[in-house]
């Protein structure tokens, strides 16, 4: 009986399934959307539990090949209505990464249409406004979303495009301590065109609260220039200038406001470039940032330079490189990381961004006494200052 009932089961799962996909052009035309993103894979030659993660600890030093150190998914659900030319949309977006429980990245809805602003999206909840990363270390510079919040998109002034929120300190899943509040606004002024082919952004933050340490207030200011067709075709440049103070944390969001950590000042320049030549293409960054602790006044220097390219030996095979080195200067010795991988992934198309793509990577990483000092508690326990992963990984969005 009970071998039957999971055979009944299955085959209601797979019948389901079968209709999901014969009616997924029907729900798509509908406003149902469905998307997301997940990693994950087995690395075979870990040692003392590290499976990657091998950073020096600036935003912008993960080079991720064969060096990411984690498994999770994220999956996005929405559904549009149009009710007499007023759109609205209801998203909802959970997560799992790793052993942690599955937690709420974004919850919200959004309505348009409106006579007196068409083009508006007007927004309640916790929602991702996430505008621009650099996909090799796995950052986006330029975010002011994941708090619970309210706002508006896409107002139009003069060619250019308006953007605001206004948001608290506590999220979907969790709140701030009775005692403790934080406040933040942002202005995100896009589509400002420069020059042919050429686009500038600036986000705008500010930050107010109680129960902060050193206060609770906090300002940034973020520009971003994108240019297509930089120098050659098929070859686009990304430089970012940011800096922010106290709370407001450099791209965007809330610093620090737990109650029981100070703010700090930093400042950042970057330039990344992504390229498709051919069967050839990738990206590279260079980085370099500065972080000065409110209380304590101490300051850390990171520097980045990196890329990572591939070249498609056939329509769904794709060899992988990427190579980089970090340092950061602080109080101590002088920190430094080295890093190259080597990969050969099965993927869709010849282009570097077509996903799925599943990979089998080799990745050498060398650090110096003073990074093996100040990681003592990871990937440099016992003095160890070199490293080699060997596993097999996927990566998709759609």
């Amino acid at each position: 009986m009970m071998k039957r009932n999971r055979l009944t089961a299955v085959a209601l799962a797979a019948a389901c399934l079968t209709g999901l996909s014969n009616g997924a052009m029907a729900m798509e035309v509908a406003g149902f959307e469905f998307n997301g993103y997940s990693r994950g894979g087995p690395v075979f030659n870990h040692e003392d539990g590290v499976k990657g993660g091998l950073t020096l600890g600036g935003e912008l030093q993960k080079f991720r090949l064969g060096n990411e150190g984690d498994n999770g998914i994220e999956v996005n659900f929405a559904r549009t209505f149009d009710v007499g030319g007023i759109k609205w949309k209801v998203n909802y977006m959970p997560a799992k990464w790793g052993s942690g429980d599955i937690s709420t990245e974004q919850a919200f809805v959004e309505m348009s249409g409106f006579s007196f602003a068409p083009e508006a999206k007007f927004w309640a909840g916790q929602r991702r406004l996430r505008i621009q990363d650099v996909h090799i270390v796995d950052n986006f510079l330029m975010n002011y979303g994941d708090n619970q919040g309210a706002g508006v998109t896409d107002i139009p002034i003069g060619g250019m495009k308006l953007g605001v929120g206004v948001f608290t300190g506590d999220k979907f899943d969790s709140n701030q301590p009775a005692n403790v509040k934080a406040r933040r606004i942002n202005a995100d002024l896009s589509e400002i065109n420069t020059n042919p082919g050429g686009k500038l952004r600036v986000l705008l933050t500010a930050v107010s609260g109680s129960g902060q340490v050193n206060g609770g207030s906090g300002s940034g200011i973020s520009v971003s220039h994108n240019q297509k067709d930089f120098l050659i075709p098929g070859l686009s440049n990304a430089l970012f200038v940011q800096t922010s103070s106290g709370h407001a944390r450099i791209d965007g969001q809330f610093e620090s406001i737990d109650g029981k950590s100070a703010g700090k000042r930093v400042f950042r320049i970057a330039d990344s470039i992504n390229w498709q030549r051919g069967r050839f293409g990738g990206q590279a960054l260079i980085a370099y940032q500065t972080n000065k602790a409110d209380v304590t006044g101490v300051e850390t220097k990171d520097f980045s330079l990196g890329g990572r390219g591939s070249y498609a030996f056939t329509k769904n095979f794709k060899g992988l490189a990427e190579v980089s080195t970090t340092t950061r200067k602080g109080t101590g010795p002088d920190q430094r990381l080295s890093k190259v991988t080597l990969a050969g992934a099965l993927a869709l198309n010849e282009d570097f961004w077509s996903r799925p793509e599943l990979r089998l990577y080799v990745t050498k990483a060398n650090w110096n006494q003073a990074a093996a000092l100040a990681n003592a508690a990871s990937f440099g326990a016992n003095g160890k200052t070199s490293r080699t992963l060997v596993g097999v990984q996927y990566e998709v969005w759609w």
